[in-house]
């Protein structure tokens, strides 16, 4: 094993241990969610918590202590830039507003980017108990049981997972779930892009698309669904556009060109 092969399976260890226990911590929060003070952000639909703040408080903190030159991006204290060629990107609750309202659908999404590219990939549902983890040529788990997508779903048989926010207008997205049905296909929407995605790599859903998504909601899943056969549209995550929105797909080999054809023609 190489240098740069033990550095990230080192890396790629810690994340595991650490989504884990930030998903413990969240789950607490999860159960008392009643006392939490829940303030809005951009819009009245995106929501934050002082939950979603002392978990990626815990990440960032854990991660400086054994990493200190790595360097860290999360969704609610923003991008400290290291100089080891690692940068943790991470989602403390993706799903904030299904946490806030009591369902399930929420995760801790943490990835580890190296040359513009997610090289480790780890999603905790804490709700279900899952853990999907994925390192760049380790392939894809879930609960260490080994993902691997059929060719034989496609968009006619299986459900595809979408999303939207309010940098999307109303009818553009319309637009959008319009032309998948008339393809034959069907949709879910849970409130958390993180988990669609590893669905996604678990084959639940064939593929899933957002036409605007940040770094912290998609690079842990964009590794999964990498590692476990499928594939995904290019995310720029060098330099600035590491912090600034972009479409988002990932799918089965089977249905990408389908769900692309969708993405290009509603851009």
């Amino acid at each position: 094993m190489t240098v740069n092969d033990t550095a990230l399976a080192n890396r790629f260890a810690l994340a595991k241990t650490l989504a884990a226990e930030a998903g413990a911590m969240a789950l607490d929060y999860f159960n008392r969610r009643e006392t939490l003070v829940i303030e809005t952000k951009r819009d009245l639909q995106d929501v934050v918590s002082i939950a979603d703040r002392n978990v990626e408080t815990f990440l960032k903190e854990r991660v400086a202590e054994i990493y200190a030159t790595d360097g860290f991006l999360g969704e609610e204290f923003g991008h400290d830039e290291g100089s080891s060629g690692f940068t943790w990107v991470v989602d403390p609750i993706d799903g904030t507003a299904p946490f806030v309202n009591g369902m399930p659908t929420w995760c801790v999404s943490v990835a580890i980017v190296r040359d513009g590219e997610p090289v480790v990939g780890v999603i905790h549902v804490p709700c279900s108990d899952e853990l999907y983890a994925s390192a760049h040529g380790l392939g894809a788990t879930l609960n260490d049981k080994p993902l691997r997508l059929d060719p034989a779903r496609n968009l006619q048989n299986a459900l595809t997972g979408v999303g939207c926010n309010s940098y999307v207008t109303p009818e553009r997205f319309g637009a959008i779930i319009t032309d998948l049905m008339q393809r034959g296909g069907n949709f879910i929407r849970n409130g958390s892009g993180a988990l669609m995605l590893a669905y996604v790599a678990a084959g639940r859903l064939v593929g899933y698309y957002e036409p605007y998504m940040r770094a912290w909601d998609c690079m842990a899943g964009f590794c999964l669904v990498r590692e476990a056969g499928g594939v995904t549209q290019p995310f720029p995550a060098t330099g600035p556009a590491l912090l600034e929105g972009h479409p988002v797909l990932a799918a089965n080999r089977s249905s990408f060109e389908e769900l692309l054809a969708i993405h290009m023609k509603h851009v």
